[in-house]
Parts: C-alpha cells; structure tokens; sequence
C-alpha cells in the first residue's frame, strides 16, 4: 500500500505531505488546479522521465519520494535482492528521487543510492497507473500471459511446465556434452590416457605423504647417531690406545723378575698397575662391543632415506603438475579413468543422451499442451467476463477478445504460448492491441473492467486511474464508481475524477486547489472532512455557485455510495 507521498519544489508545488490510506481515495478539483502534477510527481519516484521544468522556479531542485508497506511475501522483497538493495525495514519501502534544473537526476531507495531503472522496476510491482497516455501493465503485453494464468490459476500447471523444460534443459545440456566428449576423444584420449597411466603408477595413497614426511625426519635423526657411531668404532679400531696398554703390561711384567720374585710395597705396586692395565683393556673390548651391537641395532637399510626423499618428490611434483595436492592425487585418477571410459564409450554415452533428451523433450510437450488447452478455456471465460464490464461503462461497441499463439518456437518456462489482450473498439474494425483505443478515457475503463474481472492486482499494492471517467457521465459515471470501489476491496484505489458519482464512492476524498500567494501561484492538497466533501461533490454537481438543491443532490450521491 502506497502510504505517504512527499513533494518539494515541483512544479507549482511547494511543499507537500500527503500521508495516504487504504481503500479508494479521490481526487478532485477545478481544471488546471494541478492534479496532473501530483501523478507527474509520483512518477518520478517510479522511475518515469525527468523533464526540465519540473522543478519549480526559484528553486535548485525538486524532490518527490514515496513510501509504501509491503507484505512478508511481496515479490518486492526479492526485487530488492536481486538488485543488490537493503531490505525492506519492517516491510517499508520507500522510493526518493531528486532532478536539477537541467533535467539530471539521482534516486535512493530506503535511503540508499541506487538508480532511476531499479526505481523504474520497484515501481512496477509495487503500483499501477492507468491514465490519459499510459495504462502501466495492462499495456504491456508481456504482461497479458501472467494476467491470464492468474485468472486461470494456472499454477499447479505452470508448476509442471517450469520443471519439464528444467529437465529438458538439463538433458539437452547433457546430451551436448556427450557429444563434445566424443568430437575431442581422439586429441584427449592419448593426454587423458598417459596421465591414467602416471597416476597408476605412482599409486599415491592417502596419507602417504604425513607417513613418509615422519619417517624422513625419524631416519634423518637416525643418520646422525650412526655417523658419531662410526666413527667411535674408526677411533677404537685404531688399536693405539690397546697397543701402549700391552706395551705397558709388558714392561710391567719384566719388572717382576728383576725383583727376584720378591715380595714387598715395590712388587704390590706393580701389580697393582698391571691389574689396572688388564681391567682398561677389557673395558676397551666391552665398549668395542657396545658400539657394534649399537650400530647392528640401527636400520638394516642404509639406502632408506634416499628412497623416502625420491618418494615424497615424486608424490608432491604430480600434485604440482596437476594442481592439486598430494591427498587429491587419489581422486584426479579416478576421474582421468571415468573420463577415458566415458571417452572409450562415447557413442554409447551419446545414444543414451539422445534418448534422454526425447523423453525429455516429449515431457515438456505434454506439459506445455496440458496448460496450453487450460489456458485457451480460461481466456473463453475472460472474454466473456470482460465482455459483461464493457457496456455499463460506455464501451458497449468495443470487442474484447484475448488471442493465444501456440507454438513449439515459442517453448520456454511459461510454456510455447503467445498471449496477447485485443480489442476491436468499433463496429467492423479488426481487432488490435490494447492502445488501439484512441481515448484515454476509455482506455482507463478497459483498464478497470479487465482489473475487475481479474479480480487480483498480481502483486500490485495500488492502483491509480487518471480521468477514468473522461467522456462520460450519469449511469456510467456511477458504473464507473462502483467497480472502483469494489477494486478497493482487494488493492489501494486513487482516482483523478471530474465525476461526482466517481468521487461519491471514494473512502477518501482530496482536493487539489491552485492559489496565487504574492505574485505566486502555488498548488495543494486538502483532505476533506465529511461536510467539506459534501460542498466539493455540489460544486462538481452545480459549479461555483452551490445550490441547496446541489447540496441534496450531493447527500443523496453520498448516501448512495
């Protein structure tokens, strides 16, 4: 729902904010009072062209912004994602657009830069108008074939349509690349085939790396204990110390005999120096021995480290070639052999792909049939309904008939159906678009019959009809009050009105009034009370000089409504 509209220095406005309810609101006033610049400044917050004089003179530039509430589930809501936008605060989304004088302009939406187009496709979803110029979506005929599945309810249809042609492109896409798989096989499959072949032969396995990166620096540590082994046996096996030891207890035994084997403090301390002697060459011995088992006890395989370190080269330089890592090696084989197989059963894969792709495709056929023919009954409905709308609001010489192309060309998510709202406005005319209807007028009924009869605003919060009521007067004015009414009951009306009946229906009624303040002439908007209301309906109904009688008139045309 459009809740507020704020204005400044457009035009003949000077300031204004308007906070706006729900249900129908007519505005009403003399010609010329400026009811075409309140529409022109809430279409600059929709995105429309900026012209040059609508910034009012005197001033540096004109502002017009517009806040609306949304509901939760609002397509709006994802409008603002797509478009790369904050989210709506508390469902508030409000749209605010500056113009300098020379035409150039900058937009916000809830205070955020943004743009003119994304104002422009905010604006679409979120309010409709339909005036002298321009009916926004009704025109449009891209727009005609959701009107339609929406007045059909088309959804669970739709639904099955969507997701055939998601399958059939899937299956085409698949198929397609089958068929590439089989064009490239002959330059792929020898690379594709030598890469399986270095991959099985290196049969990387998970882990290995850790488990080899461990026992290199284990074996790495183990080579430094068994080099200072090595070379305590060199300095053992030597054989000086053994030698000077033996010398020594030889010289030590000569001493015996030239004591003439006597006993005494002299012969104790020799032989206390060749037991020594005999205990240091043991020890020698012993520690010869420890240092062989210590070296026995070390791996057998002195070529061990060589052979980790060329391992973990070979694993990490395939990873580096194929970019990935070392754990990874495992899954680039398996996908080089599915893909040789695939290659190897390239026909096969593509026979397959074909067959897919024709159930698929005859799927979707069927789909787009199924809603196609639920479509052409439905538009037969609306035919007739909009048909019923036209003669109460003095288009009973108009033909309206919606036109439905179905072709396989024409396939895609909605189905192969080309949907298209006609209207034959005279006697013996064919039948054309929508705005082959020369008056704008009616060109706003139609707009509002084909509202009603669709009985939803396909997401639209508001809707606003310029002059709908242009050309006509008495039993269709009121015809024309009556369905805008009932259109309020389901989405927010504002309507620019020169009718009485029209304004009588409204549960808000405005006036816009035009006034010359020193030497300048200014345009507002004044909510009218329910008496006010009643003097402004007896001077549409009399003119200047309001009447008792105009006055009754009035009563009675409230009364009504």
């Amino acid at each position: 729902m459009l809740t507020g509209l704020s204005i400044r220095d457009v035009v003949l406005i000077a300031s204004l904010d308007l906070e706006i309810e729900g249900g129908f609101t007519a505005l009403t006033g003399e010609t010329g009072a400026g009811k075409s610049i309140l529409l022109d400044a809430l279409g600059l917050t929709l995105g429309e062209r900026a012209e040059r004089g609508v910034v009012r003179a005197g001033a540096d530039r004109a502002m017009a912004s517009a806040a609306f509430d949304v509901a939760a589930d609002h397509p709006a809501h994802g409008l603002l994602d797509d478009l790369g936008l904050d989210p709506a605060d508390d469902g508030r989304i409000v749209l605010r657009r500056v113009v300098q004088p020379d035409g150039r302009s900058k937009a916000w939406v809830n205070d955020s830069p943004s743009s003119v187009g994304a104002l422009k496709q905010l604006g679409a979803v979120l309010l409709e108008v339909h005036g002298q110029h321009a009916s926004v979506g009704l025109m449009e005929e891209a727009s005609h074939l959701a009107l339609l599945d929406q007045f059909a309810r088309s959804g669970a249809l739709l639904d099955a349509v969507r997701a055939a042609w998601q399958a059939q492109t899937d299956a085409r896409a698949a198929h397609e690349a089958a068929i590439a798989r089989l064009a490239r096989a002959g330059s792929d499959r020898d690379y594709i085939a030598h890469m399986a072949a270095e991959l099985l032969k290196l049969a990387a396995q998970p882990g290995e790396e850790a488990a080899l990166d461990h026992e290199r620096r284990a074996l790495m540590g183990t080579e430094k204990v068994a080099t200072a082994l090595k070379d305590a046996a060199v300095i053992l096996d030597e054989g000086t110390i053994e030698t000077r030891l033996t010398n020594a207890a030889m010289a030590l035994d000569r001493a015996g005999p030239a004591q003439g084997g006597s006993s005494g403090p002299l012969a104790e301390l020799v032989a206390t120096a060749t037991a020594a002697i005999d205990r240091a060459l043991n020890e020698i011995a012993d520690a010869q021995t420890a240092v062989q088992r210590a070296t026995y006890s070390l791996d057998a395989d002195p070529g061990r480290l060589d052979q980790v370190e060329e391992r973990l080269f070979a694993l990490r330089a395939a990873a580096r070639k194929h970019g990935v890592t070392v754990e990874e090696l495992p899954s680039v084989l398996v996908r080089a052999q599915a893909e040789l197989a695939a290659i190897d059963d390239g026909d096969a894969a593509v026979i397959a792909a074909g067959k897919a792709l024709k159930a698929a495709e005859a799927a979707y056929a069927t789909a787009a049939e199924a809603l196609s023919q639920h479509r052409v009954a439905a538009a037969t409905a609306l035919d007739l309904a909009v048909s019923a709308e036209l003669p109460p609001l003095k288009l009973e010489k108009c033909r309206f008939r919606t036109r439905i192309a179905a072709s396989p060309d024409h396939a895609g998510r909605t189905g192969w159906d080309r949907v298209a709202f006609e209207i034959a406005p005279n006697p013996g005319a064919g039948f054309g678009p929508l705005s082959a209807i020369a008056s704008g007028g009616e060109l706003s009924r139609l707009s509002l019959a084909l509202k009603v009869v669709l009985a939803a605003d396909g997401g639209t919060l508001a809707l606003v009809f310029d002059e709908v009521d242009q050309g006509i007067g008495g039993a269709t004015a009121d015809a024309v009050g009556r369905r805008l009414g009932q259109l309020s009951q389901q989405a927010q009306v504002l309507c620019v009105t020169h009718s009485p009946q029209v304004a009588a229906r409204a549960d808000h009624h405005w006036r816009i009034e035009k006034a010359v303040v020193d030497a300048v002439t200014t345009t507002s908007v004044r909510v009218l009370a329910p008496d006010q209301r009643e003097d402004e309906l007896a001077r549409m109904l009399a003119g200047e000089e309001i009447t008792d009688a105009a006055r009754a008139a009035a009563r009675a045309l409230v009364a009504a409504g």
